[in-house]
């Protein structure tokens, strides 16, 4: 099964329409190349400095650099895209809210064998999430040409509705091949792998991925940010990165404070807890 392919003008309901049968797509030339080329151009000093990969799932030819809200103004406008935050918003719309899990370059290097195929959703202690219910939507912006040759990301279109734990192999998969420029959306629950690198050049991913807010972030957003970074950032993005109140009870700080208010210093009034009224209901709601 090929991975589906939208055009630039693709809007979120395509997004999560083409997610919902196959778990993956790839929007093509979403933003110009230049634009990525200067977030790596922000981020070179560190992509430089970040050491390979100690063992074979994280690539001993692989350099994966996180911390990307702090060390890049580029990325930070590409994690609140507006086609990537309205899909990622209905694929996960069962929930209250969702939130930034990682940020990362990954840049597979010559010479990289294929990544052992898995689902990210393992990253959450291998918990078995029932069939169907989606706690991740992630993308991975191709900052240079996807190919087979070089390490495109190897998929398996429809997996998000196989059983947990089975085993795959990459001759079992698809590669996502895509321009400079393109992203691939795809599921927490895809079986999926970065692909061997067989060329002479380094191929550079940019992986921004979304989470409900009531699991772990994998990156912690809160001490890869330093605080004078954070203060000045934009509200949205920062109750993105989780400083935010979740569903009803989740994530204030000591007397019920808003995090959002304690990072800015606020002495203002703003305690409590969430939509009580939404709460109920959603207690309520009949499980499907």
């Amino acid at each position: 099964m090929p991975v589906p392919r939208l055009s630039a003008t693709a809007a979120p309901d395509d997004v999560a329409d083409a997610l919902a049968r196959e778990g993956c797509a790839v929007v093509e030339r979403l933003v110009p190349p230049g634009l990525l080329d200067r977030a790596r151009a922000e981020l070179q000093p560190h992509l430089e400095a970040t050491p390979l990969g100690p063992d074979d799932f994280t690539g001993r030819r692989t350099r994966r650099t996180g911390g990307l809200i702090a060390r890049s103004v580029t990325c930070r406008d590409l994690v609140t895209h507006p086609l990537v935050l309205g899909a990622v918003g209905r694929v996960l719309a069962h929930v209250t809210t969702f939130q930034l899990h990682l940020t990362q370059v990954i840049a597979i290097g010559p010479g990289e064998s294929a990544q052992p195929i898995h689902r990210d959703q393992w990253a959450f202690d291998f918990f078995p999430f029932p069939q169907g219910y989606e706690v991740q939507c992630n993308t991975l912006w191709a900052m240079t040409d996807f190919t087979a040759e070089n390490g495109a990301t190897r998929l398996i279109p429809g997996s998000h509705r196989l059983e947990d734990r089975r085993e795959f192999h990459p001759e079992d998969t698809e590669p996502a091949e895509m321009p400079a420029g393109s992203v691939l959306f795809y599921t927490g629950a895809l079986y999926h792998g970065g692909g061997a690198n067989h060329s002479s050049g380094i191929r550079y991913g940019l992986n921004l991925t979304y989470a409900v807010s009531w699991l772990r972030q994998e990156e912690n957003q809160y001490l890869s940010v330093p605080f004078e970074v954070a203060r000045g950032l934009p509200e949205p993005l920062l109750r993105l990165m989780g400083y935010a109140r979740g569903a009803y009870a989740l994530g204030y700080v000591d007397d019920m404070r808003d995090p959002l208010a304690v990072l800015r210093g606020s002495t203002a009034a703003d305690t409590g807890l969430g939509d009580l009224a939404a709460a109920e209901a959603r207690a309520r709601r009949p499980v499907d």
